[in-house]
């Protein structure tokens, strides 16, 4: 068997040489990667919602039920809103289900709408006003027309627990400036509407 010569040994040397190098590179590249690994982990992230309800206390009745109504008649009532929150909210108050009369008697039916402190759906007995939510002359017709939560008025702020506020509502058939053929042309008539306070949260 022949001995290789001395050239040959070299050119074998040399041409090893670089296969070593690159093996040896992917041994630390390999070794590099696993020094450097690492995690963090930000645990136990969990999301609920707030709640938010309001209720008052006219156990579902009607506020005013006013039958054979003559010209001038006023009276007023009250009711207690209660709204119990996680979060801050806004309450505010609109109209829902006008009734249209044929006469236009909501045009002749004025209201006025106040909140404050004191009194209830019983009777209004300590109560003390502190806003005016809608202005005295308001009608009935013009009331309709604040028909959405966007539109709302009182503007009513709630913080986070149970808090409570009264809302006197006065109302007025007023046949002011009418002739004596136009207020009789009223006779008969009927009219509704309903108000709804609505709490939203901030």
């Amino acid at each position: 068997m022949r001995t290789p010569s001395a050239r040959a040994g070299k050119i074998a040397a040399a041409a090893a040489t670089p296969v070593a190098i690159l093996a040896a590179s992917a041994l630390v590249w390999q070794s590099s990667y696993a020094a450097f690994s690492g995690t963090t982990r930000n645990s136990g992230n969990d999301w609920a919602t707030g709640a938010v309800s309001l209720t008052d206390d006219d156990a579902g009745s009607a506020r005013f039920q006013v039958a054979s109504m003559t010209p001038g008649q006023t009276d007023t009532k009250c009711i207690r809103v209660t709204a119990t929150t996680s979060v801050d909210g806004n309450v505010r108050g609109y109209a829902v289900n006008p009734v249209v009369s044929a006469q236009g008697l909501e045009n002749y039916v004025k209201v006025k709408v106040t909140s404050g402190n004191g009194g209830g759906f019983g009777t209004c007995d300590g109560y003390v006003e502190d806003h005016t939510v809608i202005p005295a002359g308001t009608s009935l017709k013009q009331l309709a027309q604040v028909d959405e939560y966007a539109d709302g008025v009182g503007g009513w702020a709630v913080a986070p627990g149970t808090q409570s506020r009264t809302y006197a509502i006065t109302w007025t058939f007023d046949t002011t400036g009418l002739t004596q053929a136009q207020v009789d042309q009223l006779q008969g008539a009927h009219t509704g509407i309903d108000f709804q306070w609505e709490l939203q949260s901030s």
